[in-house]
């Protein structure tokens, strides 16, 4: 007899996952298979990946992000603000202030309520990790060289790349027009380059003004996705440390807009931006 999981279809700034809750069931112990049948647009519920909300030892819940390929991600900013949207609004823990853990560590959230639900989460992202060796990537002469505009070269485009780890990887790279030749033909080229031992996820980035950008994200193990978090993060830090943008920008992705802060005194990055719930239902597992 097939067993059922219950799931709720949410997402960031049209960053959508499918998340299913273990605190009140058992998830099965493949989550990346689970993750590639859920996230099948046509076949599946549909979505940039699976995101599982599992009670934590050391915080208000845990989350662990597989991407629509089925690899773990350390960590998901949009995915993040949705775990805290669910907690509250599902009455895992009724606190406007949650700690979450993921695999970057325990990260703090605090959320806007409306009606007794939650509207817009910010997140504090911590300290953005420059060093080569901490991001990974092989780009430079040494482990500890910080990679800001750093020349690469693809298809006979000259880009130039800033590294960030928000916890996860990200090459990000200012451009005068984010086009597709650019966001889906070189985008996955870099996320595979040999240089990024672990992958990387990739930001095409055109600034508007010194506090505002557009950004187009090629998502490691997801493709183009609609919106990142981390990755949004990460080019409020590449921002600054190129002299492209100041210190708060507004950040205009596809699916909407996330306000980033790099707080110079206590060197964390801030994010806030919206959470919305989509739909629940049942998915069947096989016997």
């Amino acid at each position: 007899m097939a067993q059922s999981l219950r799931f709720t279809k949410m997402h960031g700034a049209g960053n959508d996952y499918v998340y299913f809750s273990g605190f009140d069931q058992t998830l099965p112990t493949d989550l990346s298979s689970l993750a590639v049948q859920v996230s099948d647009r046509r076949f599946g519920i549909g979505g940039d990946g699976l995101i599982a909300i599992l009670p934590s030892e050391k915080a208000d819940a845990k989350m662990r992000m597989f991407n629509a390929d089925g690899s773990e991600s350390e960590m998901c900013g949009n995915g993040i603000r949705c775990v805290a949207k669910y907690v509250y609004d599902h009455g895992i823990c009724k606190k406007e202030s949650l700690t979450i853990e993921t695999g970057a560590g325990v990260l703090s959230l605090d959320l806007t309520i409306h009606a007794d639900l939650v509207s817009q989460v910010r997140v504090d992202m911590g300290e953005p990790r420059l060093a080569a060796a901490e991001i990974p990537t092989t780009l430079g002469s040494k482990p500890t060289d910080t990679i800001v505009n750093y020349p690469i070269e693809y298809r006979g485009q000259k880009l130039f790349a800033t590294c960030v780890s928000m916890g996860n990887p990200h090459c990000v790279i200012f451009v005068s027009e984010a086009t597709d030749d650019l966001v889906l033909g070189i985008g996955p080229l870099i996320e595979r380059d040999d240089r990024f031992p672990k992958k990387t996820n990739v930001e095409f980035v055109e600034v508007l003004a010194r506090g505002e950008v557009h950004q187009r994200t090629w998502e490691r193990g997801s493709g183009e996705t609609w919106a990142c978090g981390t990755g949004a993060s990460a080019v409020c830090v590449a921002g600054v440390l190129t002299g492209h943008t100041d210190r708060q920008i507004l950040n205009n992705l596809l699916g909407g807009q996330l306000r980033l802060s790099w707080d110079e005194a206590s060197n964390h990055v801030f994010m806030t931006g919206p959470a919305t719930e989509v739909f629940s239902g049942l998915w069947s597992l096989e016997s």
